[in-house]
């Protein structure tokens, strides 16, 4: 039966759907939810990247946020003006962890090779991490428009270029070696992260159950089973070796 605010909330004062009714609460003389449940913009974030590793990033909203917290949507506002600005922290979230990282170095400790390397496996553990949550750090603008993803900090690039050019990278060979880079790591952790679930939308991995008649690529139908093998984690290791073979090469011909 509904009660005296038209609806048919529940006896402990959520509503049916199983939200909190911070309206129904204050005219029951009871405190709002948010005022029971301390938040802060920390915690806010942290459900938001459980709720994408969760379920996805299209069924995050704050409405739902605020359901995983206890509390009333709107007092999610306070702390967090949208949810354009919530995702913007989600990857924030997300590319700082690599400091926590004990194997990724700030500054080239070991030469630049090592540097890199160190720098590469950090970013493919936070996509691995958060496989459904690292298409953000592709999508989303970061401090700077125009810095290339998954290095999405003026920070972090900063120190990407800095400690290229402590180990002779001319000003040419940095930008050159960013470029690659990044594009190497974004390529490869976008298709991986694809395979784990990641919504990529036109790069959504198909199903294996999809039938497509093979018949018109003889080739393709041949090599069939060893194409959809899994080999990520030794294809990284050659393409960054690759790569690093590579940036050599222009270091020492700048």
């Amino acid at each position: 039966m509904a009660n005296a605010t038209g609806r048919g909330d529940e006896p402990d004062g959520s509503a049916a759907d199983g939200l909190p009714d911070a309206d129904a609460a204050v005219v029951r003389g009871e405190e709002r939810p948010s005022d029971r449940v301390p938040l802060n913009r920390e915690r806010i974030v942290d459900a938001a990247v459980a709720f994408i590793d969760d379920n996805g990033l299209p069924g995050l909203s704050m409405r739902r946020l605020g359901t995983l917290l206890g509390v009333e949507a709107m007092s999610l506002y306070r702390y967090v003006r949208s949810r354009e600005l919530l995702l913007d922290a989600v990857v924030e979230r997300i590319v700082d962890e690599m400091e926590a990282d004990p194997d990724v170095l700030a500054t080239p400790e070991h030469g630049w090779q090592d540097y890199l390397q160190r720098l590469a496996h950090g970013v493919r553990r936070v996509a691995l991490t958060h496989p459904k949550a690292f298409p953000l750090v592709a999508s989303r603008p970061a401090e700077a428009p125009w810095l290339r993803p998954p290095l999405r900090s003026l920070r972090w690039v900063e120190a990407f270029l800095t400690g290229l050019q402590s180990e002779g990278f001319s000003d040419q060979a940095t930008v050159e070696a960013y470029r690659a880079f990044t594009s190497f790591l974004l390529g490869h952790l976008l298709l991986e992260v694809a395979a784990l679930g990641a919504d990529l939308g036109p790069l959504d991995v198909v199903e294996d159950d999809v039938d497509t008649s093979l018949a018109p690529y003889p080739s393709v139908r041949r090599l069939k089973s060893p194409l959809r093998e899994d080999h990520s984690a030794i294809e990284f290791e050659d393409s960054l070796e690759d790569l690093l073979q590579r940036l050599a090469l222009i270091r020492t011909e700048s």
